[in-house]
């Protein structure tokens, strides 16, 4: 082993040659350029070891030399090692040489392995592809056997059906059941027919068998439903419900028959307008005959001469034609209870011998119509499947008939109608009625409201201008004796102009308005005429203010108290009762009142001194008042309430006299504490005002 150490150590030192590495070294350096060298050069001077040689000052050959030696001695102890461990290594690099087999062996096997993988993912591609077309091929079978299934179950007929549709009665709900399902094949087959498809012609000749045995059974049916329309007493809604249950029937003979539909809406359509016309021209005739015997005729106006047995202080009677100017109860007519209530039984009210105005009638008829259209259009919409101008056009098949019943008989009555409140009555009745007729969204008889307001309104605006005439041309002259009381034409205009306005409050029309206004311009002229026919200003005052405050009053009771009327009216009366207490109020203290308006006059002025020469006037004037004035109070209460109907209205007055009484006295007390008339004696004997106050309302009359 010594032996070996030593030749490996001599061949070691054989072998390294210094001065052969230095040669080699040089050639080198020399290769490179002189920027690698500078790169070396600083890369070796960073070392540690250089670095700490340089610090501590050692020559670098030395140090050199023996980093050498350490080398070299290192290098015998790693080989010294190396002999050492040889047999281990020996035995490491056999077991590296069996583990190389053995890897290589394992490579192999991988190989293989990686091969078969290769040919296992080809197969499974192989597979996949054939899922895909297999999946395929399933969803085509499943999406045809569908198809031809939904086909197979449109196409056959089962025996059910057919049992059902020629033995089961139309009215049953199998029947209808299988009608609805031979309708969805029959349309198929139609469908399938078009398509060219071959199996249509094994079933066509059953479906079309069975088609005419529906129809048949279901116009049989419908015929019937028909027929008891027409039988009497018979409520013809019952059947009409009946046929609703069942519009699948005429559904079905629209789509398949539709001859057989025509024929059965013919019938329908002719039956039910004799029906409507029967029964409507019967009842008006009936209730006509249960409308009161008196009724207003053309002489019945406003201007012409009153002639009934009773006044216009009487209770309103519905006998009296002086009612066609008054409304009384007869406005309930448009309220929320009646306009909506049950129509007049015209046997039961001719059995309780019960008679009604005109206005009552045409509300119990025009109700009547508009129940029975808003129904009778709803049921065509409804089964015979019409909507739009076609429902309205097949409703005035149904109804037409009956209308022009209605307009013609309200064109003869209307002809020979005075009654002006009856007719704005109906008028209302008819506005409401088309509100209730748009709410339940029927429009087919919406042309009939129109042409029955075009038929009354001129005949209102006719009657009133007959009125407006009539006061026109009256002549008081030829009234007859005349008094201060209310006159009876003003009544008549009062009772009739509330009438209107209060009825015209929910639906307002201006030409109704502008109509009123002028009747109300000829009644204030038609007052002032008559006034004038009294020779005295203070009965013409007196008759002014009887009349003024009745029509005010009736207005004010039976109207809107904000109206054009109540309003002018007003205005009028305040005026002239103004104006009449002056009057009252001139005869007993005239010289006073004048005396206080001259001296006013004179003191805007500034000509006091001229009242200078006034002392024994106004010494007279103070002791006269002093003396008279209680008893010409007390005549003057008197006169006023003998004067005036209204008792309210004379105590009105007789306040408002007074009052103005006391403010001329206050007055005439200023002007006698002017200077000029400041000194006179009689001032001392002029009543105190608050005790004059006090004395007055001893007077006023309480009512």
């Amino acid at each position: 082993m010594a032996e070996e150490e030593a030749a490996v150590v001599g061949s070691a030192e054989v072998g390294s040659d210094p001065p052969e590495l230095e040669l080699e070294q040089l050639e080198e350096l020399e290769e490179l350029g002189l920027e690698e060298v500078d790169v070396h050069i600083q890369a070796n001077l960073e070392d540690a070891l250089v670095q700490e040689a340089l610090q501590t000052g050692v020559d670098l050959r030395q140090f050199s030399a023996q980093v050498e030696l350490q080398l070299q001695t290192l290098e015998r102890a790693t080989l010294r090692d190396y002999i050492r461990e040889s047999e281990n290594i020996a035995a490491l690099h056999t077991q590296i040489t069996a583990c190389d087999a053995i890897l290589e062996r394992m490579e192999q096997m991988l190989s293989a392995f990686q091969c078969d993988l290769s040919s296992i993912s080809s197969e499974i591609r192989t597979l996949q592809e054939h899922s895909v077309n297999m999946n395929l091929r399933l969803r085509n079978r499943r999406s045809v056997r569908r198809h031809l299934s939904h086909l197979l179950d449109e196409l056959v007929v089962p025996a059910p059906m057919i049992s059902t549709i020629l033995e089961v009665p139309v009215t049953e709900p199998e029947f209808l059941e299988q009608l609805q399902e031979l309708n969805g094949k029959i349309n198929s087959v139609k469908e399938q027919a078009f398509r060219d498809t071959v199996a249509c012609a094994d079933v066509q000749h059953v479906l079309e068998k069975l088609k005419i045995k529906a129809v048949s059974k279901i116009r049989e049916f419908i015929l019937q439903k028909i027929s008891s329309f027409r039988k009497p007493m018979a409520n013809y809604q019952i059947p009409q419900n009946a046929l609703l249950k069942h519009r699948f029937f005429y559904q079905f003979l629209l789509g398949h028959e539709r001859a057989v539909a025509q024929e059965l809406r013919e019938a329908y359509v002719d039956t039910m307008s004799k029906i409507y016309f029967s029964y409507f021209k019967s009842y008006i005739g009936r209730l006509m005959k249960i409308q009161y015997e008196e009724v207003a005729e053309k002489d019945d106006l406003m201007g012409v001469e009153d002639t009934a047995k009773k006044g216009f202080f009487s209770k309103p009677s519905l006998k009296n034609r002086n009612t066609v100017f008054t409304l009384g109860n007869r406005g309930s007519v448009i309220g929320a209870t009646e306009l909506e209530g049950p129509i007049i039984v015209p046997h039961a009210a001719q059995k309780s011998d019960v008679r009604f105005p005109f206005e009552s009638l045409f509300r119990s008829q025009h109700y009547a119509l508009l129940d029975n259209s808003c129904c009778e259009f709803l049921f065509l919409c409804d089964f015979f499947l019409v909507t739009g101008n076609g429902a309205i056009d097949l409703f005035h098949c149904v109804m037409g008939r009956t209308l022009s019943l209605f307009l013609k008989h309200m064109e003869s009555y209307v002809s020979d109608c005075y009654d002006a409140i009856a007719v704005f009555l109906c008028i209302h009745i008819v506005l409401r009625f088309r509100t209730i007729t748009a709410k339940r969204n029927v429009p087919a008889i919406d042309a009939y409201w129109e042409a029955l307001l075009e038929l009354l309104w001129p005949r209102f605006e006719y009657i009133l201008e007959l009125n407006i005439q009539s006061i026109q041309s009256t002549d008081p002259q030829k009234l007859g004796f005349l008094d201060t009381r209310p006159h009876y034409i003003t009544r008549r205009y009062a009772e009739f102009s509330s009438a209107i306005v209060s009825i015209n409050q929910t639906f307002p029309n201006e030409k109704t308005n502008a109509l009123l206004g002028q009747l109300q311009v000829e009644v204030e002229n038609f007052v002032l005429r008559v006034a004038a026919e009294f020779s005295s200003r203070k009965e013409q005052l007196i008759f002014l203010i009887n009349n003024y405050d009745m029509m005010l009053g009736v207005l004010m009771e039976r109207a809107v108290e904000e109206s054009k009327e109540v309003e002018g009216f007003q205005q009028l009366l305040s005026a002239r009762t103004q104006e009449f207490i002056e009057e009252i109020l001139s005869p007993p203290f005239g010289g006073m009142i004048a005396f206080v308006k001259e001296a006013e006059a004179l003191l805007e002025k500034g000509q006091l001194e001229r009242l200078r020469g006034e002392e024994a006037r106004v010494t007279q004037l103070a002791r006269g008042f002093s003396s008279t004035w209680k008893a010409a109070v007390e005549a003057l209460s008197q006169d006023v309430m003998r004067s005036f109907t209204n008792f309210k209205n004379g105590t009105g007055i007789i306040q408002g006299a007074l009052t103005q009484l006391i403010q001329y006295y206050h007055r005439f007390h200023k002007v006698l504490a002017q200077p000029p008339l400041r000194s006179l004696p009689v001032r001392a004997d002029l009543i105190n005002i608050h005790h004059l106050m006090v004395e007055l309302k001893k007077h006023k009359p309480n009512f």
